[in-house]
């Protein structure tokens, strides 16, 4: 099974799970490093996940990964926070980030540059608004490749 595909099945299998403990998924990887393989699920909720929400939701998930047996070869399941650089995977994710700083990068140049630090004024009509430093940019989300929370000193 492709990776784009192991990563569905595992979504549609602890999704519902986590909407009724008010848990909101925030990413699946499947990735390999060395020789191992590893599916990481990050998860969050109001006031932060803990030790014990990510031992419920990796305790679920292990039994309903047995059951149901999408991924061929042996792998590490980790379940954990996104941290405080947390991915803006979809739309919603963007717009939870208004008002905080982000680390933005684009498929293409917007304004001579692929990459934007600073803090996101808005996301309107499918416009990101970053101030960085002392200027403004607008991205169109279009053009937006990653988007995470971003810790800026």
């Amino acid at each position: 099974m492709s990776t784009p595909k192991i990563r569905a099945a595992v979504e549609e299998m602890v999704t519902p799970f986590l909407e009724e403990n008010s848990f909101e998924l925030v990413d699946i990887e499947y990735v390999k490093e060395g020789s191992n393989w590893f599916l990481r699920v990050f998860v969050d909720k109001d006031g932060g996940i803990d030790i014990d929400d990510c031992g419920r939701i990796s305790e679920f998930l292990s039994e309903k990964l047995d059951e149901n047996d999408p991924i061929p070869s042996a792998y590490f399941l980790e379940v954990s926070s996104p941290g405080a650089e947390r991915p803006l995977k979809k739309a919603a994710d963007v717009l939870k980030a208004v008002g905080k700083d982000v680390f933005v990068t684009t498929y293409e140049p917007v304004d001579g540059l692929k990459e934007f630090e600073g803090r996101l004024l808005s996301f309107d009509n499918d416009e990101l608004a970053i101030q960085a430093g002392k200027k403004n940019y607008i991205i169109p989300y279009s053009k937006v490749a990653n988007a995470r929370l971003a810790i800026i000193f």
